[in-house]
């Protein structure tokens, strides 16, 4: 089976040439009869299919096959602007998939940003027809092998911009929970999973599509296996390194500050006898500034003593001195707050602040977006827990776990310990809670430092410095304080060292074929004037 300049199939040798779609494959057979509605329909349901690897269906083989309908898509199509406007409505299926959860807060709104953000697979829909439609050869597709995966990171990594909406659905965040690909990750962090199985699955396309690819296909699916076996086998490990004991607490769904707070401390004296060394609030578990409430400084710091225990909290509030609303991590001892104030950085988007509020303002007419913007922190920061003898403990708030720069930083700067704090109660009944809490098994793999992640309503968790889960997660059902021995971890993870090398790599090989595509089409153009 071939495809003719003009784009129409050819019957090869003892078939019969069909230009309507008879004898076609299966897929274009059904592309062909298929109305542009209907082939838009495809597209977003192809680019919303990898959406169920991810918790809370948590399918996570799908990720190895869930691209490929989405890649025969694009390959088939006739022209480039249909192969762009395929990867475009399939960028906004998955964009929407991933966060139809946020549907209550933005209503229609979320269409419209799924639509934007959709756009920047528009080049990836046109990176995979240049590279497979037809009957590419052995040396395109075996080339495929790398640049279209390459283009899904760029994809990825811009996306990951947290202005527009922060790295959320990464696609190999999907692996938090096998420890291969986990181990993959302390090698090149969550951009080196995504590479992997990118790849898989064009391999797999190709295997379906083009008979000549068998052989680079194969070639290509055995460097996989054995690269992914490798790194399971040889890579390094960290070192063993102690333990520490910590509470987590997890209040549940109660409404109003006042009795969240009460409910906190009285979860929190149920922890007093029980050797722990550092207890964890979630996000907003405190709605006002210590330094301008010494009531508030003054329950807290006795509640450390009668637990003996420093207490990490998250003040919601508006700090003495400054302008606006920080969310803040605040490390309270037994004489009250330490001084290690930490002031969330990166913002999630509508949600606690609006980009350009004065032409987006009126998002906040049809959803739950922020009435007024928060206040940015400046700089990460490293806070020393003297109950547990000067542990350095590196805090995130919320949606920063998902940033994987900032646990690295954190790692490099002599963290012992990743604390995210994190309220989804919005969300309380959707995909995102566990989806979320996933996400510490990839920083703590990536960084060979162990992370709790604490909310006010689930799900709460804990994982090693390998990604491995310690003890049982609180989900999004209780409310309730656990104690967990988190195991602690010496060394310096590659990803630590070397940082997003796969990103690299995958720039390079797209400038690569840049150059080469620009230097032929530069001799064609030559070739034609010279005819």
């Amino acid at each position: 089976m071939q495809v003719s300049a003009d784009g129409r199939w050819e019957a090869g040798p003892g078939r019969v040439r069909e230009g309507r779609g008879r004898g076609l494959p299966s897929a274009a057979r059904r592309a062909a009869l298929t109305s542009p509605w209907g082939r838009g329909a495809a597209a977003v349901a192809a680019g919303a299919l990898p959406a169920l690897a991810f918790p809370a269906p948590a399918l996570w083989w799908l990720a190895y096959v869930a691209l490929v309908p989405w890649i025969l898509l694009a390959r088939s199509a006739r022209t480039h602007r249909r192969a762009a406007l395929d990867g475009w409505l399939g960028g906004a299926g998955f964009m929407l998939a991933v966060h139809h959860w946020l549907l209550p807060s933005l209503h229609v709104f979320i269409l419209v940003l799924a639509a934007l953000l959709g756009l920047l697979w528009a080049p990836w829909g046109l990176l995979v027809r240049a590279l497979l439609h037809g009957s590419p050869s052995a040396a395109r597709c075996a080339a495929s092998l790398v640049l279209v995966p390459s283009g899904w990171l760029m994809v990825e990594l811009v996306r990951s911009w947290e202005y527009l909406g922060g790295p959320w659905g990464l696609l190999g965040a999907s692996q938090w929970q096998v420890p291969p690909a986990l181990r993959l990750a302390s090698l090149g962090g969550v951009w080196l999973l995504s590479l992997l199985l990118v790849s898989v699955n064009t391999a797999l396309a190709l295997l379906v599509a083009v008979p000549r690819a068998r052989v680079p296909a194969v070639a290509g699916l055995l460097v996989c296996a054995v690269g992914g076996t490798a790194a399971w086998l040889w890579a390094p490990v960290p070192r063993p390194a102690g333990t520490v004991r910590v509470g987590l607490v997890q209040p549940g769904e109660i409404v109003g500050a006042d009795p969240r707070i009460a409910r906190g401390e009285e979860l929190t004296r149920s922890l007093a006898g029980r050797g722990v060394q550092l207890v964890v609030w979630g996000e907003s578990s405190v709605n006002r500034d210590l330094t301008r409430n010494p009531a508030m400084s003054a329950r807290l710091a006795a509640l450390s003593r009668d637990v003996g225990a420093d207490l990490l909290v998250n003040v919601d509030g508006r700090h003495a001195g400054q302008p606006g609303i920080y969310k803040s991590s605040v490390l309270v001892g037994p004489r009250g707050a330490t001084g290690h104030r930490y002031d969330k950085m990166r913002l999630v988007p509508f949600g606690e602040y609006i980009p350009l509020r004065s032409v987006l303002g009126w998002a906040t007419h049809v959803g739950k977006a922020a009435d007024q913007n928060r206040m940015r922190g400046t700089r990460q920061v490293l806070m020393p827990v003297g109950s547990a003898g000067g542990l350095r403990v590196g805090p995130l708030v919320c949606f920063e776990s998902a940033f994987p720069d900032m646990s690295r930083q954190l790692a490099r700067d002599g963290a012992q310990l990743l604390v995210a704090q994190s309220s989804t109660s919005t969300f309380q009944d959707s995909w995102a809670p566990a989806q979320h809490a996933s996400l510490a098994a990839l920083r703590a793999a990536e960084t060979w430092r162990p992370m709790a992640h604490a909310t006010l309503t689930g799900v709460s968790a804990v994982y090693g410095p390998r990604g491995e889960p310690v003890g049982g997660r609180l989900g999004t059902e209780r409310g309730a304080a656990a104690v967990y021995d988190i195991p602690l971890a010496e060394g310096t993870s590659p990803y630590a060292r070397f940082g997003d090398w796969a990103l690299y790599g995958a720039m390079l090989a797209l400038g690569a074929y840049a150059g080469v595509a620009g230097a032929r089409a530069l001799r064609a153009r030559r070739s034609a004037r010279v005819r």
